[in-house]
């Protein structure tokens, strides 16, 4: 059987994707090491510190630039992730200077609670409450 243990999110800098992802979203550091021109970067749940791994990928070539800038610039999300309380990471994140797409809300009546934001590194990201 398959299993994820890991994925990634494309981003255009990869210092301050370390930063955002381990001081504001709270992930620890993983795997950091250098390969070719970037860096072999990971981070993962600060609550699974040994589970699934995020590649902070650089997105060096230009066909990545432009899928990525796609869909930023149609407010398409690049992955998710969960939490328990999207209203407390909502306020916790937004007086850290997290820029949201607009406050936290149900897509649909059966839908979780979820909110939008930005990870400074060219990038949508949706929370969601699990």
């Amino acid at each position: 059987m398959l299993k994820i243990t890991l994925t990634s999110v494309m981003v255009d800098d990869q210092d301050r994707a370390e930063k955002f992802y381990t001081e504001v979203l709270g992930f620890v550091k993983k795997q950091d090491f250098p390969v070719g021109g970037a860096r072999w970067l990971t981070v993962a749940s600060s609550a699974a510190p040994d589970g699934v791994e995020l590649l902070l990928e650089p997105a060096g070539y230009p066909f990545a630039k432009a899928y990525q800038k796609a869909l930023f610039d149609s407010e398409i999300t690049f992955t998710a992730f969960a939490c328990d309380d999207v209203q407390a990471e909502y306020e916790r994140m937004g007086k850290l200077g997290v820029k949201f797409r607009g406050e936290p809300a149900r897509m649909g009546e059966d839908m979780p609670l979820m909110a939008v934001f930005e990870d400074t590194c060219g990038n949508l990201i949706q929370m969601y409450q699990a």
